[in-house]
């Protein structure tokens, strides 16, 4: 299995969550992707929970919209941290899935990025991981400065383009 695993309700959210697995795979983090949904599969989900803990998995990572049970299911059946992505959708735009993935009941901690957060997300597992793990630690810097210098230069380009 993988150090994370993403769990997206629906694979219409799949474009919304890519930057999860390309951002860990830059910062040399394994992830399995699934589609499983806290209404529609729950038993299926709780199945996967309690294999990838088993296999090795060290983080979730849940992206739902609308009611966005989906981390909170998982945080049920798992004591490894899960990470909440609410997803703009629906009427509310992802307000909703804000609230849904944010208010968890005191005991079972469900840690809430923006809506559609999926870097944040990915960066926050890694950063969680890499609490006993130096080299994931470097390589977080590393990715960290390089989205610095990635800004320093967008900005000299405008200060080009401005002087001329």
């Amino acid at each position: 299995m993988a150090d994370v695993a993403l769990m997206m309700g629906s694979d219409s959210d799949w474009p919304t969550l890519e930057p999860v697995v390309t951002t860990l795979k830059e910062l040399g983090v394994s992830c399995a992707v699934r589609v499983l949904s806290a209404h529609r599969t729950p038993e299926q989900t709780r199945e996967f929970v309690a294999e990838a803990e088993k296999t090795g998995t060290r983080a979730f990572i849940c992206a739902a919209g609308v009611a966005a049970h989906l981390a909170g299911a998982v945080a049920a059946h798992t004591a490894r941290p899960v990470i909440g992505i609410p997803v703009a959708s629906g009427p509310l735009n992802g307000f909703d899935a804000l609230l849904s993935t944010v208010q968890m009941p005191p005991g079972v901690p469900v840690a809430t990025v923006a809506i559609n957060g999926a870097v944040n997300a990915a960066v926050l597992a890694a950063q969680m991981l890499a609490t006993g793990d130096a080299k994931l630690a470097a390589r977080i810097a590393d990715w960290r400065a390089a989205q610095t210098r990635k800004v320093l230069e967008k900005d000299r380009k405008l200060a080009e383009k401005l002087k001329g």
